[in-house]
């Protein structure tokens, strides 16, 4: 199981460094711009159609049971991040271009495979990990925006009518079709699991290209010192390790069982790279959302790092 993880982090995290290699030496430009940013729009839709088909009403109900546990969740990500974000972004010795990445970061929802996945390795409630994170995506598409207008309006060029309607029509409306229509597609998409990620982390890659290739052509790498990303890295190892340690001790403290205690620290301290790549393209101008995205693909690649170290400890196994 662990070295199914890690090869899932290796490959994921080689085909990320090779699209940000393509996008460097290789970006739209021209007549190819207006083509990348819609294959990148129609890599959103059908993102957030899927995340609607793939959510199961029945898990909408039998969340609903175990209140507490969300609640709890929701406030890890929602507001003890956000608050961690906030004093990490205004750290002297980060990068002020990484400042406003690090602060969308810890606006995000909570990933939905991977906090499942270490819930069951750690011997946890999987059932309600399921529902806390599915909750925490859904929850995600009306907070992650209205949290970026609250705390980034300057870094987002402010909040317009414009911005909420394509963040309806590219993030919310597929969202709802696709749940709407789980009833009739939902066994298609239960049974083509397999290539359907693949369809999920092709999306994630398009729109990183068409990401990064805009941040190129306006000069990224001109201003990123290889300093400040190893400052980045720290600040991000240091963010994950103070949610990491906070959720656990919250959920002891609480009263919480093991088992809840586990869901708590898994779907409360990751932040969803499939989540956070769409919307950074929706949320913010197009010369900055490489940019912004890098620090969230360090701490994703960090939260999987450290959660498939912890996950077989808690379950009294050694890594593997």
């Amino acid at each position: 199981m662990i070295r199914r993880i890690f090869g899932l982090v290796d490959a994921f995290l080689v085909a990320l460094l090779a699209t940000m290699l393509l996008a460097t030496l290789l970006p739209a430009r021209g007549a190819f711009v207006p083509v990348v940013a819609g294959a990148a729009d129609a890599g959103i839709v059908l993102l957030f159609f899927l995340h609607g088909a793939k959510l199961s009403r029945q898990a909408i109900i039998d969340g609903a049971r175990n209140w507490k546990l969300h609640l709890m969740v929701l406030a890890a990500t929602f507001v003890l991040f956000p608050l961690l974000g906030l004093v990490g972004s205004a750290l002297p010795f980060l990068d002020k271009d990484f400042a406003a990445g690090l602060l969308f970061l810890t606006l995000l929802p909570s990933t939905v495979q991977s906090s499942i996945a270490f819930t069951a390795i750690a011997r946890g409630n999987v059932a309600a990990a399921v529902c806390a994170a599915s909750f925490s995506n859904l929850a995600g598409i009306f907070l992650t925006p209205a949290l970026v207008a609250l705390l980034m309006g300057g870094a987002t060029g402010g909040f317009s009518w414009a911005s909420v309607e394509t963040i309806v029509l590219q993030l919310l409306l597929p969202f709802i079709v696709g749940h709407v229509l789980r009833p009739w597609i939902g066994g298609f998409v239960a049974r083509n699991k397999a290539w359907l990620g693949k369809v999920d982390r092709g999306s994630i890659l398009l729109v990183v290209y068409a990401a990064f290739g805009a941040a190129v052509v306006e000069g990224l790498w001109q201003r990123v010192a290889p300093s400040s990303l190893l400052v980045l890295a720290l600040v991000c190892l240091a963010l994950l390790g103070a949610v990491l340690g906070a959720t656990w001790a919250l959920g002891r403290a609480l009263g919480l069982s093991r088992e809840d205690a586990v869901v708590l620290l898994f779907c409360g301290s990751k932040k969803s790279l499939a989540s956070g790549v769409p919307m950074a393209g929706v949320l913010f101008p197009a010369a900055s959302v490489g940019i912004v995205l890098l620090p969230v693909m360090v701490f994703h690649q960090l939260q999987l790092i450290a959660c498939a170290l912890i996950a077989p400890r808690l379950a009294g196994e050694e890594p593997q």
